[in-house]
């Protein structure tokens, strides 16, 4: 219960503070700002201190001097918020007024206590609050021993002991007005670390999101591209030897809801990737849909071969020893290699290379066929519209640090060719 209501405080007092950071247009937080409540809050406080200060010092309570020089200080807050050094001066001006006329007996700078701390805590640059606070109170500290001493004839020490408590009552307003103005910046730089973090946050969201995107893209591609490959092919099959050779139009149905099982399970898991922690899909026995990764390979060559294609698979080194990203990687761009040949080769015979050694994998998918319009995005003719094959297998290839190559091989045919530094990878 108090972590939740000391998390809602905590939250109001952060959007308040973003709100009061906005409204301030340059992040500073300066004084003036409030409702017109505070500032008839402020003149109420001056009307009352005046008198109760004057009665406090000892001095009588005048109709025509305490209380119209409680007055027009009052006025003079007015002014506070567009000129607050000139409300300063005028303040102090009065209260030379009324003490050199005799109207008053009590104080030089104490009246002016409220002017005195918003002027010294304001945060405006421009205004220079706080060296007119100092220099205006030490102006007037120095005319009032002076007026004491050589006017009034007062006993010097008399007149310093009773200005020196003036003056510590000035520095006691000081320091408290630039304790209060660095508060303020000081909640003004949380605020802006605040909009920094949330406006990180939320860039980097952004990316994560597009990363993720990135990738199911990827997956949906490969994955969809193989399955309707496969399966047009073998669906061909049956039409063309519907009549001539059922059991041939068997096996090609039978390779046909294979490779489709296989596409499900595969889109299962990528569907995976898009639930939540507590929302993951599993299998029938209760684990997680598969990920295609190189054991799967002679399973994919064996559904390639089903569509009429000669493959041949050659893997050196141990599969195992890659990491997952790696070995997805490999899968994929063998798969979308025998998909495009498939579709677009005419080939008969496609050789698949994997080298494995600790510091990088290699992969060499040749076939037989033309080179020509061979991937969607190449080439200059109709087979050329924009498309996401080679582009798909080198942004794979890319984000493990590795480079991939395709293009037609001289004395015909074509290669896809790729290496990634499986030591580099980094999650």
């Amino acid at each position: 219960m108090i972590n939740r209501w000391s998390g809602r405080i905590r939250s109001a007092w952060t959007a308040r503070t973003l709100a009061a950071q906005r409204g301030s247009g340059d992040g500073r937080m300066p004084v003036g700002r409030r409702p017109v409540g505070e500032d008839l809050g402020l003149i109420g406080l001056t009307l009352v201190g005046v008198p109760v200060g004057t009665a406090v010092a000892g001095a009588p309570i005048t109709h025509g001097g305490t209380w119209p020089l409680a007055a027009w200080l009052g006025l003079f807050l007015l002014l506070r918020r567009r000129w607050p050094v000139v409300a300063l001066l005028a303040s102090l001006a009065a209260i030379i007024a009324f003490r050199v006329a005799e109207l008053t007996g009590a104080g030089w700078v104490w009246p002016a206590t409220v002017i005195f701390f918003l002027v010294a805590a304001d945060d405006n640059p421009r205004r220079h609050g706080l060296r007119w606070a100092v220099g205006a109170g030490l102006f007037q500290l120095t005319f009032a021993v002076d007026w004491q001493w050589t006017v009034e004839g007062q006993d010097p020490q008399r007149a310093i002991g009773e200005i020196g408590g003036e003056a510590l009552g000035l520095a006691l307003t000081v320091a408290v007005a630039v304790a209060y103005r660095n508060w303020l910046r000081w909640r003004a730089e949380v605020a802006a670390g605040l909009a920094r973090a949330e406006q990180e946050r939320r860039l980097e969201a952004g990316r994560r999101a597009a990363e993720e995107r990135l990738q199911i893209a990827r997956e949906l591609h490969d994955v969809v591209a193989h399955t309707l490959t496969v399966v047009g092919v073998q669906l061909r099959v049956v039409d063309e030897a519907l009549d001539d050779s059922t059991d041939e139009a068997r096996a090609a149905l039978r390779t046909a809801q294979e490779v489709r099982a296989r596409a499900v399970a595969d889109l299962r898991s990528l569907i995976d990737v898009l639930r939540g922690p507590g929302e993951r899909a599993v299998d029938g026995g209760g684990a997680p849909a598969p990920q295609a990764d190189l054991d799967g390979l002679a399973e994919l060559a064996a559904r390639t071969r089903a569509s009429g294609l000669a493959v041949v698979l050659d893997v050196t080194g141990d599969p195992g020893t890659l990491t997952a990203p790696v070995a997805l990687a490999c899968y994929r761009v063998i798969q979308e290699a025998l998909t495009n040949t498939v579709k677009h080769a005419g080939a008969r015979r496609v050789t698949v290379r994997l080298e494995i050694d600790p510091r990088s994998v290699r992969l060499d998918i040749v076939d037989d066929g033309t080179g020509v319009g061979r991937f969607v995005g190449e080439g200059s003719g109709p087979a050329a519209a924009p498309g996401h094959g080679i582009a798909g297998m080198r942004e794979r290839v890319a984000a493990l640090g590795g480079t991939l190559t395709a293009g037609a091989v001289e004395g015909g045919g074509y290669a896809v060719r790729a290496a990634i530094p499986v030591a580099g990878f980094r999650p």
